[in-house]
């Protein structure tokens, strides 16, 4: 596989946005369940939230389409179950429990997935020390 252009310069990822049928609803979702603090709104109904180093925008299809799933967003926790327990306590519609995914060289991967209030798969991970 040829490398990248190093004249492109990407440092990594700045934002990622996620399509919504309802900009309010989504909006209140990964601000009070997943905790995801909110940065700003922006007409036309725009909503903007901060994970680590990277905005989540919000915001209905363009040009009258169909919100489509979104790509699946893995977030990373330090203590799985933890954000389990406290997303499920806020109503979080979980598809399964955290559980193992791999046993690395240095640590255990785990996740679990979940429903946002659009009906697009998310996940949690958390990589655990052994």
């Amino acid at each position: 596989m040829p490398d990248a252009n190093p004249e492109v310069g990407i440092t990594g990822l700045g934002q990622v946005a996620i399509s919504v049928k309802d900009v309010e609803r989504a909006t209140r979702f990964y601000r009070d369940v997943v905790g995801l603090p909110l940065l700003f709104t922006a007409p036309p109904g725009l909503a903007f939230l901060q994970c680590g180093g990277v905005r989540v925008m919000l915001a209905q299809p363009e040009k009258n389409g169909e919100a489509k799933s979104a790509s699946v967003l893995y977030f990373s926790v330090p203590d799985i179950h933890a954000a389990y327990q406290r997303m499920k306590q806020r109503g979080a519609q979980f598809e399964d429990e955290p559980h193992m995914i791999a046993k690395m060289p240095t640590h255990d991967l785990w996740m679990v997935f979940f429903r946002d209030t659009e009906d697009n798969l998310m996940g949690m991970m958390s990589e655990v020390s052994t």
